[in-house]
Order: structure tokens, then C-alpha cells, then sequence
């Protein structure tokens, strides 16, 4: 599963407002899908800000980083034309 999709099915079970379902759904708190530089502070501050303090404690243990798969799978589509490949 996803790194984004296990966010998403967490943050539905701790009662997250609808706007930070979709946004999870759609990358923006991925670490390669997002538009923003910091997408897992944003998160931790979201989830503050609307009283899911287990799931920003799941984000500050690391547990929406993007997985190794993921991250080899975003080199493979984009990271190479950062190495000139």
C-alpha cells in the first residue's frame, strides 16, 4: 500500500476534516506528489491544528516518509534529469 493511501485510510479513522482526506489523497502531503517543500511539517501542523495528535505523532516517527520503493520509483520516473541522465 502507498505511503499516501495508508494516510488516507488513517487519517478517515481518526475523524480528520474531509479537506485533509483529499488532500492526502491527491499528494499533498507526499513526500514526491506534493507542490510544497515541507509537506510532512504541514501535515504535523493539520493534524495539530484539528486535535489528530496521533496521527502528527505517527508523522514526526517517520511513518509517512515515502517508502524506499517509492522513493526508487520517483528516481526512475524524475530524479535521473537531476543527475544529467
Amino acid at each position: 500500500m502507498k505511503t499516501k493511501d495508508r494516510l488516507v485510510k488513517d487519517l478517515k479513522m481518526f475523524g480528520a476534516p474531509e479537506q485533509m482526506i483529499e488532500y492526502a489523497r491527491n499528494g499533498f502531503y507526499d513526500d514526491f506528489e506534493t507542490p510544497i517543500a515541507t509537506p510532512i511539517l504541514r501535515l504535523i501542523q493539520d493534524c495539530v491544528e484539528n486535535g489528530i495528535n496521533e496521527v502528527a505523532q505517527r508523522a514526526k516517527d517517520g511513518e509517512y516518509d515515502a517508502s524506499p520503493e517509492e522513493s526508487k520509483a520517483w528516481f526512475k520516473k524524475e530524479g535521473r534529469r537531476y543527475l544529467g541522465q
